[in-house]
């Protein structure tokens, strides 16, 4: 920890103020800040930047132990800091998977060794992921990692006596299942374009609306039969959405997120099928990213994450079927964000900081962190300039892979510096040393 003294940082609904940061917490806003700043205090001109909490994202793959060639849990922890994330939760599909305490302590003293994010580790509901026997749910819980999100992403918890067994276990420590739903009768693991007339003229295997929407019917009938709590990972068509509004109108305790690609990216761009933009579940049509539009900007969405996913070139340049799922977007996710929802007036920087900070600690019970910016609270925050002009640049990626679909593209809006606890962890696009 360090002391730390922000300058003319713009406050939500505040105006501008100066934030003392002392020992890691909130010392002081407002004019007294740098008057009772200590004397050779770390200074930061904020001038004409917008201080929020720092962003928290429910769903990170950071490949490391098994596919180091793709991304480690250092290099994604760079990627994270420069994008203005504090904390990144890590999802099973590990090789070992993360299906036991030891390996879940393992991801995270990788990350305290990192040292530029928490990296929460996320437990497989299934042993091996294989769907059928429940892995070490209690003792992941009571290790040093304390793991209270499980998911099995990248396959759907298709059993429902599985899946209730596993909402009744986490229901006695609070925990929550996040699941991947994709009901495989009905979308196979082929399945890579959305169904309708140009998954029939590419030849692409179909991924139909219903297959998200009826495992999301089925999960939260049983969250509501286990009094327990599910989350909806990367919500993908209206349909889904719809479902997620009943349940929450029904008071069952479900939450869902929304991927940056599937509230920018649509089914039109596999037309010259580039493997880049192959991703679980596919991109959609236009009228399912208005939908899922209207419902971060209405609150059904609770979260937005960034279902980050990198691959090496190995793996991604194949024919469109045979390639591996998935892109990056860690770096790029406050831009193309902000682009899509606050640019267009959909959002306020206040709905944005909901969705990428408040929210998604809130679904994983990370108290430190989606804090408000007041005295008392941890230090951990993110500087951004909203009118910086974005270009992405793949071969400036901080990660070990180069599968962004957002290279090139012109974006507005720029992560400046991002604090955890009082250490500045990246400034400028460079992540810094703790």
């Amino acid at each position: 920890m360090s002391d730390l003294l922000v300058l003319g940082a713009d406050l939500l609904g505040g105006g501008a103020a100066d934030v003392l940061v002392v020992d890691g917490r909130i010392a002081a806003v407002g004019p007294d800040a740098a008057a009772d700043a200590p004397s050779g205090v770390e200074r930061l001109d904020a001038d004409g930047l917008t201080l929020l909490p720092g962003f928290v994202d429910l769903h990170t793959h950071l490949r490391e132990p098994g596919r180091e060639d793709a991304e480690t849990i250092a290099s994604g922890s760079r990627a994270a800091a420069v994008g203005g994330y504090t904390a990144v939760l890590a999802m099973a599909n590990t090789s070992p998977v993360t299906d036991t305490a030891e390996a879940a302590e393992r991801v995270l003293d990788l990350g305290r060794a990192a040292g530029l994010v928490d990296v929460v580790p996320i437990g497989a509901v299934t042993k091996g992921l294989d769907g059928h026997e429940l892995a070490e749910l209690g003792l992941m819980h009571r290790s040093r990692a304390r793991v209270s999100v499980f998911s099995d992403d990248g396959h759907c918890v298709a059993d429902g006596r599985v899946m209730r067994r596993a909402l009744e276990y986490v229901r006695a420590f609070g925990g929550v299942v996040s699941q991947h739903s994709q009901d495989p009768t009905l979308a196979g693991p082929q399945a890579c374009c959305h169904e309708g007339e140009l998954s029939g003229r590419l030849g692409l295997p179909g991924w139909p609306p219903v297959a998200e929407a009826s495992i999301i019917a089925r999960d939260a009938m049983l969250a509501r039969h286990t009094r327990s709590r599910v989350h909806v990972a990367h919500v993908s068509t209206a349909e889904g959405l719809d479902v997620v509004r009943w349940a929450k109108a029904q008071g069952i305790a479900m939450t869902a997120e929304v991927a940056p690609h599937h509230l920018t990216l649509g089914t039109e761009l596999l037309t010259g099928y580039d493997p880049v933009y192959k991703v679980n579940p596919p991109l959609r049509p236009t009228e399912d990213q208005e939908a899922l539009r209207a419902g971060l900007a209405d609150g059904s969405i609770d979260a937005v994450a960034t279902d980050h996913a990198p691959h090496a070139r190995h793996d991604k340049e194949h024919a469109f079927v045979d390639a591996a799922f998935g892109m990056l977007g860690l770096e790029t996710a406050f831009s193309v964000v902000h682009d899509v929802m606050v640019r267009t007036g959909r959002m306020s920087m206040a709905d944005l900081a909901r969705v990428m900070s408040s929210g998604p600690a809130r679904v994983a019970g990370l108290a430190g962190h989606g804090r408000p910016v007041a005295v008392g609270e941890p230090a951990t925050l993110v500087l951004v300039d909203p009118t910086a002009p974005v270009t992405v640049d793949r071969a400036a990626s901080q990660s070990l892979s180069r599968n962004t679909p957002w290279h090139g593209a012109r974006l507005t809006g720029a992560v400046h510096t991002t604090i955890l606890r009082g250490v500045v962890t990246a400034h400028e696009g460079e992540p810094t040393a703790c």
